[in-house]
Formats: C-alpha cells, sequence, structure tokens
C-alpha cells in the first residue's frame, strides 16, 4: 500500500465556483468536477469522486491540454480483505456497536473548528462526528458550512439531505449561492417527495447542458418510482440500461419495480447481470436478495440483505427489505429490529414506519400500529395504502368515524389496491346505512369496470350480492335482476343469485310493480347493465353526500 498523499488546503487550488443556476460556462464546471473528483478521490471519498467524474464525464470533452494527469492508482487490499472477513457479527448486532472515539474525535475536530482550522473536507468530517453522536442540529450547522467552504463536495451535500425532514427544514437553511444548488435541491425533493418539483428541477439541469447525464436520468425513474409509476419507472430505467449496461447504482430500485410487477425473468438476468459486473457491491446483493424473494426463498433473500449490510451498515434499502423478509419468516421481532434501524439510518424512511406498523398489527397491538401507520401516512400523505391501513387500525379500535375519514381519503387520493370503497361500504353496512354503502358498492364495481383492465377482484361478488339484495328491497326488478345474475358467475354467490332471480320471476308473475321513487345516482351504470365490456376509466362520481 503506498502510503497516503499530502492533504493540500483546498482554497489554494479551488477555482471561483459559478454563481447559482448560472450554467453559461459548461468547460469550467467540468475542470471543477474532475478537480473535485481528484480530490476526493485521494481521501477516499469514493461515493463523491465517482458523482462528480460521472457528471463530468456526460459534458462535452475537454482538450487533453486542459486536463490535469490523473493520479496514480496503487492497488488496494482493502476491498480483498472486506470480502475475505467472516463477520463474527450479524448486521443487527453489528447495528449496536459504537465507536467510543468519536467523543475524543469531536473535542479535536471542535477545538480546530473554533480556531478556523478545518477546511471543506474537515468540516465534512466534523459534521459526520457529529451526525454518529445524534447531534443532529449541530451536524446540520456543520453541514451548511462545508457546503460553503467546498460546495463542489456531493457528500455534504448528500449528508445535509439525509438529516432534511421536511420542506420547513430547508427553507431555513442558508445555502451557498452555486450552480451544485440545483442538483441538491432536486435531490431532496425527491426524497421529500415532493415529486413534481424534482422533475421540473431535472427537466432544468437537462436543458441547460446535463442531457446526457446517466445519474439525472437514473433519479427520474427514482422520482417516479416514488410515485408508483411503475411503467413509467421500468421504460426509464430500461432505455438507462441501454445507455449504461455496466451502472449499478439505483439497480436495486429497479429490481424492487420487477419484483412489484413478478417479473422473475427480468429480475433474474439483472441479478446475474450484476454479478457478473461486481457481485460485492450492495446494490448487488440487494438484487439477489430481491430475486429470492420473489421466489418465495425468503431465508436465502435474508442471507442477500445481510451481507449487503456487511458491505455498508448505513444503506436503508437493505435494512427496510431485510424486514420485509422476516415479516415473511414470521420472526416479528427481528423485523421490528431491523425497521427501527431503517429508520435510524433515515427518518423519512415511510416503508421502515409501515413495516412497523404492520408487524404490530400481527402482534394485535393496534395503539403501537396507530403510531407507526400515522408516521408512514404524513411521509405519504397521498399514498392509498396508508390510509387503509390507518382506516383498518381505527376500526379495530373501534374509532368508525375516523375510520370512514380514512377510507374515503384513500379513495379520493386514487386507490391502488381497489379496497377502500368496499372497506368504507363494508363499514355502512355495520352502521345499517345501507344506501350510502349501496352507492360505495356501484362506485366500486363502476372503477373496476371502466379502469380498462380485466383482472379478478375478490369483492366484486360480496359488491354485487349486497347490490341485489339492496334493489330488491328497493323493489327494483331490473336492477336486482341484474345484479344477481352477476352473482350467478361467482361461485360463492351463485347459489344466492339463481335464488334471488326466482323470487324475482315469482314477484313478477304475481304482478308485483316495481318501484319508481329511486333516486338516479343508486342506479347501476349503463354499461354493467348491457354487456361486461371494460370501458376506458372515468372520471370518480361525486361522492359528496357521503363524505364523512
Amino acid at each position: 500500500m503506498a502510503a497516503s498523499p499530502s492533504v493540500v488546503p483546498v482554497t489554494a487550488v479551488m477555482p471561483v465556483l459559478s454563481s447559482s443556476g448560472d450554467f453559461s460556462n459548461l468547460r469550467e464546471i467540468k475542470k471543477q468536477l474532475l478537480l473535485i473528483a481528484g480530490l476526493t478521490r485521494e481521501r477516499g471519498l469514493l461515493h463523491s469522486s465517482k458523482w462528480s467524474a460521472e457528471l463530468a464525464f456526460s459534458l462535452p470533452a475537454l482538450p487533453l491540454s486542459e486536463l490535469q494527469p490523473p493520479p496514480p492508482i496503487t492497488e488496494s487490499g482493502e476491498k480483498k480483505k472486506d470480502d475475505e472477513t467472516v463477520d463474527s457479527l450479524g448486521p443487527l448486532e453489528k447495528g449496536q456497536v459504537k465507536n467510543e472515539a468519536l467523543r475524543e474525535l469531536r473535542v479535536e475536530l471542535s477545538k480546530k473548528h473554533q480556531a478556523r482550522e478545518l477546511d471543506g473536507f474537515g468540516l465534512y468530517l466534523y459534521g459526520v462526528v457529529l451526525r454518529k453522536l445524534d447531534l443532529v442540529k449541530e451536524a446540520i450547522d456543520v453541514f451548511v458550512e462545508a457546503t460553503h467552504v467546498l460546495p463542489l463536495h456531493w457528500g455534504a451535500w448528500l449528508e445535509l439531505c439525509n438529516l432534511i425532514t421536511d420542506k420547513e427544514m430547508l427553507k431555513f437553511l442558508s445555502l451557498p449561492d452555486t450552480w451544485m444548488k440545483e442538483f441538491f435541491l432536486a435531490h431532496i425533493y425527491t426524497e421529500l417527495q415532493l415529486i413534481e418539483e424534482a422533475l421540473q428541477k431535472y427537466q432544468n439541469l437537462i436543458d441547460v447542458g446535463f442531457s446526457k447525464s446517466s445519474y439525472i436520468v437514473s433519479q427520474i425513474a427514482v422520482a417516479y418510482h416514488n410515485i408508483r409509476d411503475i411503467d413509467k419507472a421500468l421504460s426509464i430505467f430500461n432505455e438507462l440500461r441501454k445507455q449504461d449496461p455496466y451502472r449499478i447504482e439505483n439497480m436495486d430500485t429497479f429490481s424492487n419495480l420487477l419484483y412489484v410487477r413478478s417479473m422473475k425473468s427480468e429480475l433474474s438476468y439483472l441479478a446475474h447481470n450484476l454479478c457478473e459486473i461486481d457481485k460485492y457491491r450492495v446494490e448487488t446483493c440487494c438484487v439477489i436478495g430481491n430475486y429470492y424473494s420473489l421466489r418465495s426463498q425468503h431465508e436465502k433473500a435474508a442471507l442477500y440483505f445481510q451481507r449487503a449490510l456487511k458491505l455498508n451498515p448505513r444503506y436503508l434499502g437493505a435494512w427496510t427489505l431485510m424486514g420485509h423478509e422476516y415479516m415473511e419468516m414470521k420472526n416479528t421481532s427481528a423485523a421490528i429490529q431491523a425497521y427501527r434501524h431503517a429508520i435510524e439510518v433515515n427518518k423519512r424512511d415511510y416503508r421502515a414506519w409501515y413495516g412497523l406498523g404492520q408487524t404490530y398489527e400481527i402482534l394485535k397491538m393496534p395503539f403501537y400500529c396507530l403510531y407507526y401507520y400515522r408516521r408512514a401516512h404524513q411521509l405519504r400523505p397521498n399514498d392509498s395504502r396508508m390510509l387503509v391501513a390507518l382506516g383498518e387500525c381505527y376500526e379495530k379500535l373501534n374509532q368508525l368515524v375516523e375510520a370512514k375519514k380514512c377510507y374515503w381519503r384513500a379513495y379520493a387520493v386514487g386507490d391502488v389496491e381497489k379496497m377502500a370503497l368496499v372497506k368504507l361500504a363494508k363499514l355502512h353496512e355495520q352502521l345499517t346505512e345501507s344506501e350510502q354503502a349501496a352507492q360505495c358498492y356501484i362506485k366500486y364495481i363502476q372503477d373496476i369496470y371502466s379502469c380498462g383492465e380485466i383482472v379478478e377482484h375478490l369483492e366484486e361478488s360480496t359488491a354485487f350480492r349486497y347490490l341485489a339484495q339492496y334493489y330488491f328491497k328497493c323493489k327494483l326488478w331490473d336492477e336486482a335482476s341484474t345484479c344477481a345474475q352477476k352473482c350467478c358467475a361467482f361461485n360463492d354467490t351463485r347459489e344466492e343469485g339463481k335464488a334471488l332471480l326466482r323470487q324475482i320471476l315469482q314477484l313478477r308473475n304475481q304482478g308485483e310493480t316495481p318501484s319508481t321513487e329511486m333516486p338516479a345516482p343508486f342506479f347501476l351504470p349503463a354499461s354493467l347493465s348491457a354487456n361486461n365490456t371494460p370501458t376506458r376509466r372515468v372520471s370518480p362520481l361525486n361522492l359528496s353526500s357521503v363524505t364523512p
């Protein structure tokens, strides 16, 4: 191992940065990126070095005469050592080990900070120490200072990003007026689920000259993943793979999308491909873990997530995914521990809060799961899954008014699993609110028949059975007959449907006249009465009359 190069004061070599949003001199920006890539590489800050180099690569090439010679590459035995190390501690126990030197480091760095002896990298190190000691406010102040002293160091911006929990905190930050701020804002907007703002920022960066940046393309794919636009995200990731087939960053997110769509062959190909590129990357381990999880080999999946955490104990995705696997294996205590580690790494990880809620739901501890579902909902206010989970929790606690609000809101924001209206209808049934229940079932049926998807919905028969009985009681023979005929298509309601059809026929033969006093909103959509052909998706009908 060659001796470490001497640390050159950054201020002596760092060029003057252009002002915020000023991307007019891309040649100078590329020089700055190449310079910081070398400086961060010398200090072992490999993620920041790679980020800067990759961004520089997306800009037009410079003449060789303007490029500084690259630093000598030395063979490192650290990677091989880590690969061959047999760690006696599992990742759950490893996360509990404390670095006893942190307090001494803090004292030493604090003195240097007060004496203004820390350069941009020194401030970054000081901020990391403060963050590890859970001194969040002090860490934020130091990271902000680091971005002022050395704006080109992406690692300082990322550390700052991990400590910002909401948009209000972001407003009060005094950030440097440099073009790097635009990349930071795009990233933090994505993390805070402000996807529209994030996509606009990335589009602006593409427009000013970063159109070839694979980093920006991957971040756009992640943004669409975050709002569950799965088709769009998959399309972008597939295009990115064609452009940069050796890219590993964010491929674990790509594998999550393949997992959700149960695309086994594609996930298998991705796992094998990444193994050939670098099997000791955390992303590769997570992709392989997802592959085994999709095959229901949960022990193997958990093993690969553990490997990922041995490589990087602060890798958020692996903690959350490992928690999911422990849940599948019914190991609730280990699942809780894994989810808690994920939250320690990033308090904005709604999946970990949601996972904790599910775990405590299994343990039949509704007050605990209510707390965790609320936290998940705060992070994802427009995610119907969080709202449905909250509604179920309120229902178990017999807080039915709150449950109705949650189910209605889940439907209003776009119900992913098409279950909110059914749950709301059943709640109205329980409260003997028959008209509201009928209206919810009608909207549920209309929604699944008008979305253009031919899929099986488990509660479809339940909805038709209730509506058939409801219309029968209201003496609306045509509508009752239509719903009863629909019931005959399902095994669990076939006999009831046939019995109701016989009753309707008998009453008609006896001369029983149908009612004409039923309000219009309660009739079945005409398309359902005519045939079963799904039509294009229509806008949700107004349910304001039954809003809880």
